[in-house]
């Protein structure tokens, strides 16, 4: 069970009900660095009740306000070692090594490298405020997507989180006040037949983009889940295929097109199964060289005079999955096949594939006053 303000008091004194029944106690205040603190008065069966809580608050409040150190304070803040958001970062990266693999944990690294560090860095965490995080959005804002702002502070917030959860600190998270920026930027750009053409044509004699992109376009599949394809995950018989849904953490599957079908059955006849299809390694092939391949072919074929930022109209890797599933609705698949084929949780993640489909309602508007 979380805290729980307290009736009289409101906010100012939080109660927490310990698993042996026993109440502990804390006060909340702003320091002498407007940062919201949360300290532990006792328990309940000590002795500890609410209104000597509000006894010590005012204490602690009236002491800040005269420059003074409360002197249990003091002798807390004698024991503890202050303690950087950077050495905070470098234990959750050490802990997330357990979990993730050294991509997922390098492009992490890399973020808070580049947006977080040179910033909060060296900035004990715990004097970290909501300005702070506020000054980072506008600076930020400047020269990034709000997509990619808000992930900034999303990531930090994960970190405070983590600090709290290993028990380094015990302040608020000054994130949980900062207001993210408004993002629309569902990707509407899926390419035409005579585009999927033009792409093709342009990676003829790449067999590894050809690979790469008909699989992408066959199964609607992730980045990550066509480079994690092997060999064994294919059925010929069948025509169909496994599928590693990352983001969901599941498998589903999907089928192969006859017109692929004999490109794979020779690409991969010297490969055994347990190889990785796109690259033909026992070791999946970099996410990162997928995308800078694929980049340097999508910019000058269809992104040309676009911003950097317009991620509607821009075409990326991730726009294959979505020509996929907006082909599938044109030619009138029923809108659970796609979410079954997109391998969508949520229907309404599907939902807006909906407006392409023959019945989406266009030949009704045609037909008025007519």
């Amino acid at each position: 069970m979380g805290y729980i303000n307290s009736k009289k008091y409101g906010s100012a004194i939080q109660l927490y009900k310990k698993e042996n029944r026993d109440i502990s106690y804390y006060i909340t205040y702003k320091d002498e660095d407007n940062k919201l603190k949360r300290i532990k008065i006792g328990d309940k069966s000590k002795g500890i009740t609410e209104s000597y809580c509000n006894q010590k608050r005012i204490e602690i409040i009236n002491s800040i306000k005269l420059g003074e150190e409360p002197p249990a304070l003091a002798r807390k803040k004698k024991k503890k070692k202050a303690i950087t958001i950077d050495e905070v970062a470098k234990k959750y990266l050490e802990n997330l090594s357990i979990h993730s693999d050294e991509i997922t944990i390098r492009d992490i690294k890399s973020k808070y490298q580049k947006h977080i560090f040179p910033i909060l860095g060296t900035k004990e965490i715990e004097r970290i405020t909501v300005e702070d995080l506020e000054k980072i959005q506008k600076f930020k804002i400047k020269t990034l997507s709000p997509k990619t702002v808000n992930q900034i502070i999303e990531m930090f917030s994960t970190i405070f989180n983590f600090g709290v959860k290993k028990e380094l600190y015990k302040s608020l998270n000054p994130a949980t006040k900062i207001q993210k920026f408004k993002v629309d930027n569902a990707r509407e750009k899926y390419l035409s037949k005579e585009e999927i053409e033009k792409l093709y044509q342009s990676i003829k004699n790449d067999e590894l983009l050809t690979l790469f992109s008909k699989l992408s376009l066959t199964t609607g599949g992730r980045l990550g889940t066509i480079l994690n394809i092997q060999v064994k995950d294919l059925n010929f018989e069948d025509k169909m295929i496994t599928l590693k849904d990352l983001k969901n953490s599941s498998s589903y599957k999907g089928f192969i097109r006859s017109d692929l079908l004999e490109h794979l059955k020779e690409y991969i006849s010297n490969l055994s199964a347990n190889r990785y299809v796109i690259g033909g390694n026992f070791k999946k092939f970099p996410d990162r060289t997928i995308q800078r391949k694929m980049k340097n072919i999508f910019d000058p074929l269809f992104n040309e005079g676009l911003d950097s930022r317009d991620a509607k109209n821009r075409v990326v890797i991730h726009s294959l999955r979505h020509t996929f599933a907006s082909h599938l609705a044109i030619n009138g698949t029923p809108i659970f096949t796609i979410q079954k084929l997109m391998n969508h949780r949520d229907i309404n993640q599907t939902i807006r594939y909906a407006k392409l489909a023959p019945d989406s309602g266009m030949n009704f508007v045609n037909s008025l006053y007519q």
